[in-house]
């Protein structure tokens, strides 16, 4: 029996992209556009489009944007599927782990951008007056997805080191 895959991980995929749509969806539920609660002296509510990409990048562009992004996202989504297929459960989970949060993420905002033409954003930090670009669960598992493929790079780097290491040590005893 072969090893199972890191296609394991999609259901986490899938997790992703139903909590995301579901909290937007509970945010178009109950507020309008621009409307805005205070959950904590740092953390606005606020309903929010975004027809560009990260930190609204290209949001002012003429509307070509939005299908870049679009086929960039599912570039990118099949690509990583296609790498999970390739992983090995096991021995790659946290690199599995990334890309299943990363896939979920990418996919949750797709869906907006494909059913309303923009992505909706609603967490929204700031200190003072000084404001973070407001973001949604999709956006929050691409960065946690994000920091973790940099871990296990730095993790596999680690091991790469003290393997070649090991060997060499044990080249030297050899002798």
């Amino acid at each position: 029996m072969s090893e199972p895959t890191g296609l394991r991980w999609l259901p986490l995929s899938a997790a992703v992209i139903v909590l995301d749509q579901v909290t937007k969806k509970a945010i178009v539920d109950t507020f309008r556009l621009y409307e805005s609660v205070e959950v904590l002296p740092v953390l606005d509510i606020t309903r929010l489009h975004n027809t560009g990409a990260a930190f609204s990048m290209l949001a002012t562009a003429s509307g070509w944007q939005r299908w870049l992004f679009t086929a960039l996202a599912l570039g990118v989504g099949i690509a990583i599927v296609i790498w999970l297929g390739r992983l090995k459960a096991r021995s790659q989970g946290l690199l599995a782990c990334s890309l299943a949060l990363i896939l979920g993420g990418a996919l949750g905002n797709l869906i907006d951008r494909l059913w309303h033409g923009y992505v909706i954003d609603f967490i929204h930090v700031h200190w003072g007056d000084a404001y973070f670009p407001a973001f949604n669960v999709a956006d929050s598992a691409i960065t946690v997805g994000a920091g973790l493929l940099l871990l296990d790079a730095f993790l596999e780097g680690r091991r790469n080191r003290a393997a070649a290491k090991s060997s060499a040590d044990g080249n030297e005893a050899a002798r």
